[in-house]
């Protein structure tokens, strides 16, 4: 249950980057699920981070990961991390603003070549919104590390010039992502798809990226569910040529 519900309007250069973003980056769209892994993969790092001083954050799990799950029911698909988490305030701050210098130089720059228009957001720091170039709309539930479980906090948009921000209860830290995809974008419902997609772009990584898998038994029936590491899980600096290609060094460089 939700409670302090307001709406509120997206900032002018994020109604226009949203615009963008869906159009110019429409032919590699696959690049959401790198965006939204590395923005998870950073809210682990700054809990590492600020852990060090305080190791209070860590409220009893230290096992950082990124989790990758669909429900084909539904017609979701969720990305989640027990990373730092966010406040209301830092909610509103990074999910309807773009608080950065540039921001028309940058606006100008992305839909004029569409090669770079992918590292051009990971660079600036927008990846978030590219959820919407597959999504209809995106629900965010977050919870800072250290706060109470009563300082949840639920975001939501169609992305289309405004969104709601609500106080939720949520009892774990960290942040919950979830596309609520558009018809023609069920390809990313595919267990195999979304492998794909986090090998390609996400192997070096340096903490789990697990996947919610099924489980048969010898007979070919379901058993259950469980959570495999898709990824290789350590830095790419730290393998040899041998076992990691050349083509695999270009997508991490966007080369």
């Amino acid at each position: 249950m939700s409670t302090n519900q307001e709406t509120r309007g997206f900032q002018s250069e994020v109604k226009q980057l949203l615009q963008l973003m869906i159009h110019s980056l429409y032919s590699n769209k696959e690049i959401f699920l790198r965006e939204l892994i590395s923005n998870a993969s950073d809210a682990a790092d700054k809990l590492r981070f600020n852990a060090l001083s305080n190791p209070a954050l860590y409220e009893g799990d230290g096992e950082l990961r990124v989790r990758v799950s669909f429900d084909a029911d539904k017609g979701t698909l969720t990305i989640s991390d027990n990373g730092i988490g966010m406040t209301r305030e830092q909610v509103i701050d990074h999910l309807g603003t773009i608080a950065k210098s540039g921001t028309k130089e940058f606006l100008t720059a992305l839909g004029q070549d569409q090669a770079k228009d992918s590292q051009l957001i990971g660079q600036f720091g927008v990846g978030f919104y590219s959820a919407f170039i597959v999504a209809d709309k995106v629900t965010v539930k977050t919870r800072a590390a250290g706060e109470a479980t009563d300082k949840g906090v639920l975001w939501e948009s169609a992305g289309e010039g405004e969104y709601s921000v609500a106080d939720i209860e949520k009892k774990s830290r960290g942040t919950d992502v979830i596309l609520h995809l558009r018809e023609d974008e069920k390809e990313f419902l595919n267990e195999w798809r979304l492998r794909d997609i986090i090998g390609k772009y996400s192997d070096h990584i340096g903490l789990p990226v697990e996947m919610l898998t099924k489980e048969y038994d010898d007979e070919g029936k379901e058993t259950g569910e469980k959570w495999e590491k898709i990824n290789k899980s350590d830095a790419l600096w730290t393998r040899s040529k041998t076992t990691f290609p050349m083509k695999n060094i270009r997508n991490f460089i966007n080369i």
